[in-house]
C-alpha cells in the first residue's frame, strides 16, 4: 500500500492538462448559479479559480466572473483568450473553436463577505439589490 501511496505522491502531470482549480463552463450542463457557487467553492480552497469556456459559452464565463466582481468575491489576474481545434464528428473535419480562461482571485475582503452570507443564511455570498 505504501508503493501506491508514493507512486501517486510522485506522479507528475502537466501543469496546463490538470489544474485543481479550473471549472470547466458550459450553457447546456449546469445552470449559471452552480458555477458561481462552484468558483467561490474554489476560491475558498485554492484563493483563485480559473473558469475556462469554448464558442457560445464564452459570454457564460463572462457573467460568472462579473457576478464575483460586482459582489465584491473576485479580482480578475488574469484573462487570456485563444483558438482552439475542435474534432468536428459530423463532418469529420477539424474545427476552430474560440477559448477563454479568466483566473479571478480572492478579494481582500472574501472571507468576510462569505461569513457575513453564511450569517444571514443565504451562504452563496451574494448580496441582495
Amino acid at each position: 500500500m505504501e508503493q501506491i501511496t508514493e507512486g501517486v505522491n510522485n506522479l507528475s502531470v502537466a501543469a496546463d492538462s490538470f489544474k485543481r482549480n479550473r471549472i470547466q463552463v458550459s450553457n447546456t450542463k449546469k445552470p449559471l448559479f452552480f458555477y458561481v457557487n462552484l468558483a467561490k467553492r474554489y476560491m475558498q480552497q485554492y484563493d483563485e479559480a480559473e473558469l475556462s469556456a469554448l464558442g457560445m459559452a464564452i459570454a457564460t464565463v463572462v457573467t460568472i466572473a462579473e457576478i464575483l466582481k460586482n459582489n465584491g468575491l473576485a479580482v480578475e489576474k488574469k484573462i487570456m483568450t485563444s483558438m482552439v481545434d475542435v474534432e468536428d464528428e459530423s463532418r469529420g473535419r477539424p474545427l476552430q473553436k474560440a477559448r477563454i480562461e479568466i483566473l479571478l482571485g480572492k478579494t481582500e475582503n472574501f472571507d468576510e463577505l462569505m461569513a457575513a452570507a453564511t450569517q444571514r443564511g443565504d451562504g452563496d455570498g451574494e448580496q441582495q439589490s
